[in-house]
């Protein structure tokens, strides 16, 4: 497995990161556990978790629940906690299970960064995110409609601004480590480091935005911002939600499935997904390849991926995702891959 540096910051990271957002939910807290001590063994260093999770379903009563199971083995295993980068996230405006749904301020820093480091039993946050934009953002289907914000330009900066300064607190207290976003443009990623150049607040090292055979949106101005900035994308969703594993082909809907909770997925359920779906199935079963193997490595592949980052619900599904941690694609499956993506753009 590829260790990868996290921007400009130092910090050495897996390029596969185990996603967390169904340990609460759909994963138990054993199984969460042992899904860590797996992941470590393999050589992930990496561990990705949000305020807000877990998720499938969503709710007030759950929020942060993740978060404690992580503290709950960061406080069973104190001697491992320099083992591993662990990223969480600043839930983002309009969420009304945290803070009755503030937008990200400096007012709001401080004690989401106190919540998150008591419910995660540790001393610091390697890497501390920003989940999505104040202005809102194109990610979750909304690119389809999607119009930039009518705020103040001005405005915007000037929160811009009084959120690195007070990032900068956290850093000099030594709470974070480094700073990252999420669900991101890349106008406002370009603005959060010309405002910490300027004066000196912590360097944006990462973008952690939606990305997968099916969903190709970084491509274009976020990949040139990545690779110029040394800003690499941690792509969430690597496996478009479970649609490439290809278990909801043909109308299956597997039992405690994402899709047996929701059924739209987020927007993606569409009948072009399936035909999509349905190539990359095609290219995968002529090289003798695993579909989930082929869907990461392909990522793992991609020049500005910095880490993808999987889910994996149950155990059974880690080991089967950790098989094939050190594939790498032949330029024949690059290509075939290529062709499949021109033919299937953007299915949802």
């Amino acid at each position: 497995m590829e260790m990868k540096p996290l921007g400009r910051t130092g910090i050495m990271v897996s390029d596969l990161c185990l996603g967390t957002m169904t340990f609460g939910t759909q994963t138990t807290q054993e199984d969460g556990h042992r899904q860590i001590e797996m992941a470590l063994e393999a050589g992930i260093n990496f561990l990705d978790a949000a305020e807000m999770y877990p998720v499938n379903p969503i709710s007030k009563e759950t929020v942060g629940r993740t978060e404690e199971i992580l503290g709950n083995w960061n406080a069973a295993n104190p001697s491992r906690r320099g083992d591993y980068v662990l990223a969480t996230k600043h839930s983002g405006a309009g969420f009304a299970h945290a803070r009755d749904g503030a937008p990200i301020s400096a007012q709001t820093i401080p004690q989401a960064i106190e919540g998150s480091l008591k419910r995660l039993q540790t001393e610091y946050i390697d890497l501390y995110q920003f989940h999505w934009p104040n202005r809102g953002s194109y990610m979750f289907r909304q690119n389809w409609d999607y119009a930039p914000s009518g705020d103040n330009t001005q405005d915007v900066l000037d929160n811009m601004q009084a959120c690195l300064e007070a990032l900068s607190v956290q850093v000099d207290k030594g709470n974070i480590r480094a700073f990252g976003l999420s669900n991101e443009s890349a106008w406002g990623t370009a603005q959060w480091l010309r405002l910490a150049e300027q004066t000196g607040g912590p360097r944006v090292a990462s973008v952690q935005n939606e990305y997968s055979l099916l969903c190709r949106l970084y491509d274009t101005d976020m990949a040139e911002l990545s690779m110029h900035e040394d800003v690499g994308l941690l792509a969430f969703s690597p496996l478009a939600a479970g649609f490439l594993t290809g278990k909801y082909q043909d109308g299956a809907v597997p039992g405690a499935s994402r899709m047996s909770i929701v059924p739209q997925m987020g927007g993606r359920n569409t009948d072009r997904t399936y035909q999509a779906v349905a190539a990359y199935l095609d290219i995968a079963e002529r090289h003798g390849l695993d579909p989930v193997h082929m869907a990461l490595a392909w990522c793992q592949a991609r020049p500005f991926m910095l880490s993808a980052i999987f889910g994996a619900t149950t155990v059974a599904q880690l080991e089967h995702i950790l098989a094939g941690k050190d594939i790498v694609l032949s330029e024949a499956v690059m290509t075939e891959i290529a062709a499949a993506h021109r033919a299937h753009p953007m299915p949802y």
